[in-house]
């Protein structure tokens, strides 16, 4: 059977904490960016337009998403650790494939995210050339 071939050991896990690290302060600047964004715009006289607003909650939506899976894919890496060390190492690689899936996940997430922000722009450059 498949998991019976499977084996990680400790510092393959390890390897990803780094990379989840710098992710996870991608998505908390893209959260800080976008949470000023909303605030200088709600201080503004000129009207927002309903677009603009969707688009933001829709950000907002998907990069709260984004931090959620990418926490979790951390946390999974670290239960994943406890595992092998302790000597449950088919379980520990199983929860690993689980924070890769998940880490994947947010990667996805971060992809439509982007677009929807490059969706935001060109609607900002059609109001500009009003």
């Amino acid at each position: 059977m498949l998991l019976n071939n499977l084996h990680v050991s400790l510092t393959t896990p390890a390897l990803l904490f780094p990379a989840i690290s710098l992710l996870l302060l991608a998505y908390t600047n893209r959260f800080f960016s976008l949470a000023a964004l909303i605030r200088n715009l709600s201080s503004n006289d000129k009207p927002i337009q309903d677009e603009q607003i969707k688009n933001l909650r829709q950000r907002i939506i998907i990069i709260r998403k984004m931090q959620e899976a990418g926490v979790s894919s951390f946390a999974m890496c670290v239960f994943c650790m406890i595992l092998i060390y302790t000597g449950f190492n088919q379980t520990g690689s199983i929860v690993f494939g689980l924070s890769l899936l998940l880490l994947l996940y947010s990667l996805i997430l971060s992809v439509i995210e982007i677009r929807i922000s490059v969706d935001a722009l060109n609607i900002h450059l059609k109001e500009l050339s009003k």
